[in-house]
């Protein structure tokens, strides 16, 4: 898992569809279905709801816990960057 997952994840939620979200990614439908397979399979827990018919109320979105997910991958980004800037700084100190 990593940015460009959780960003693939964040967009069929924000747009309602896989097909738009790689689309915007330049990303094949059939990777993306194939990994988001997996990934809710090494989960053990669905990450998107799907909502079949083509119409309105049609496509997908994340679960709660998918939102869930998504979110506590963000934070723990946000401290892992933090701690490799204050690391680089000790390493690397401007003169």
């Amino acid at each position: 898992f990593g940015d460009g997952r959780a960003q693939l994840l964040e967009l069929i939620d924000e747009l309602g569809s896989l097909q738009k979200a790689v689309a915007r990614l330049e990303m094949s439908y059939r990777n993306a279905w194939g990994y988001l397979r997996d990934l809710e399979q090494a989960a053990g827990f669905a990450l998107l709801e799907r909502h079949a018919g083509g119409g309105p109320g049609s496509g997908m979105r994340l679960t709660k816990r998918g939102r869930a997910f998504v979110t506590a991958y963000r934070q723990f980004r946000q401290r892992v960057d933090t701690a490799v800037d204050r690391q680089f700084a000790r390493t690397f100190p401007r003169r």
